[in-house]
């Protein structure tokens, strides 16, 4: 039996989706299928809402979108397949008007659903009957949740018959949908790459100029290894923006727009002035800055050991000055590394839970998950990833 969880194909997931779909709807034909990928983010980590770089990779998993037209032309019924989805399962609201727009409420997962069909802003959204299926891990940092946006902005479009006047455009509805109806102030990068993602390549973005960079991933020879830790750590709700308003405070204090335009130098000139947590919050920030260019750069030559070096110093960072890191994501990084062939590993996403991403040679990988698998306290699911597509309408 392989250590290695396979992915299933997005034919096999349309498949699973267009019979979903006609168990669910009997007398109906799902004639519109879209999907959209998760992602890893190799590194670059908390930077995006700070105006910085981060330099992700779509995933092979995705969410499945498949449905038809409602013949009631203003009722929209969703059904997720998803066994971790809060109850009911399956929604039925009307489609948004001037006089009586959607509004978040529970089951939660709707509100990703609701949230983008209120954002979309391009063209009135008629009824639909759709079913949802996913093969990214809910709460695993890889960002379900905007593949699951991602997907349905990209039914709509097919729905509509109209399309975002470009990806940058589809990208920031499905961050507005985020912000607005589940309630995450998330940056930009993970509806970004589940838009524009490319087989082969990882995507370099300036979350301040909103411009990215393809950059070739394909030595056959190389690996990007994503371990699942299978913990997801109970939070309050303000970790996340407790550490983003720490962000925007510290570049107040300098007198920067954002700690994009701060250095290092400028931090230490004002540590005087800031409380040691916004300090700290902020030496992450800046340094991770640097460090996803300098690894973009690495990848760009085939210098390995440098990429993973940055890799290695990120999760340090990620771990003491942004505090959101866990035991087992830090075992898992500390087991890959202790591993030969192994270039470096950090915690990827939000933390607190969720993947660790380690690159290695790809001939080491069953030797690398037999040890972590043999050490680690937990459960561990290992994937082995290639950069994969953006969105797309299937046929």
């Amino acid at each position: 039996m392989s250590l290695i969880t396979e992915i299933p194909s997005v034919v096999e997931l349309v498949k699973q989706a267009k019979a979903a779909f006609a168990e669910c709807f009997p007398g109906n034909e799902a004639t519109i299928v879209a999907c959209a990928p998760g992602r890893v983010n190799l590194i670059g980590e908390h930077t995006d809402y700070n105006e910085g770089f981060v330099f992700p990779m779509a995933l092979p998993q995705v969410t499945v979108m498949a449905g038809c037209r409602n013949e009631d032309a203003s009722s929209i019924v969703v059904q997720t397949m998803a066994t971790a989805a809060d109850k009911p399962t399956c929604v039925n609201f009307h489609s948004p008007t001037a006089d009586t727009p959607l509004t978040p409420g529970k089951p939660l997962w709707a509100n990703y659903v609701k949230g983008v069909v209120q954002c979309f802003k391009i063209a009135p959204v008629p009824g639909f009957k759709a079913v949802l299926l996913s093969s990214v891990p809910i709460g695993g940092g890889v960002s379900s949740s905007a593949s699951l946006e991602v997907a349905v902005y990209t039914f709509l479009e097919v729905l509509t018959g109209s399309s975002a006047p470009d990806l940058n455009s589809k990208a920031l509805s499905c961050q507005e949908a985020e912000h607005k109806f589940p309630g995450m102030p998330c940056g930009i990068m993970d509806q970004f790459i589940s838009v524009m993602g490319k087989e082969g390549h990882a995507l370099l973005i300036d979350c301040r100029s909103m411009e990215s960079t393809l950059i070739p991933l394909t030595d056959i020879n190389v690996a990007v290894l994503i371990t699942n830790s299978n913990v997801r750590h109970e939070l309050t709700g303000s970790e996340y923006p407790e550490r983003r308003q720490s962000c925007f405070k510290a570049a107040e204090i300098m007198k920067k727009k954002s700690l994009r335009e701060a250095t290092l130098q400028d931090l230490t000139a004002f540590e005087a002035e800031m409380d040691k947590t916004t300090f700290w919050r902020a030496r992450h920030v800046i340094g991770e800055i640097k460090r996803t260019l300098d690894a973009a750069n690495a990848l760009k030559i085939g210098n390995y050991q440098l990429f993973g070096k940055l890799m290695v110093e990120s999760h340090n960072s990620l771990r003491d000055d942004y505090e959101v890191s866990c035991q087992e994501l830090d075992e898992l990084v500390e087991y890959a590394l202790e591993c030969p062939g192994v270039y470096g590993s950090r915690m990827t996403g939000g933390g607190f839970g969720g993947c660790a991403v380690t690159l290695l040679d790809a001939s080491k990988v069953e030797e690398t998950v037999l040890h972590i698998k043999s050490k680690y306290s937990g459960t561990a699911t290992f994937y082995v990833a290639q950069p994969s597509s953006g969105a797309q309408v299937l046929k």
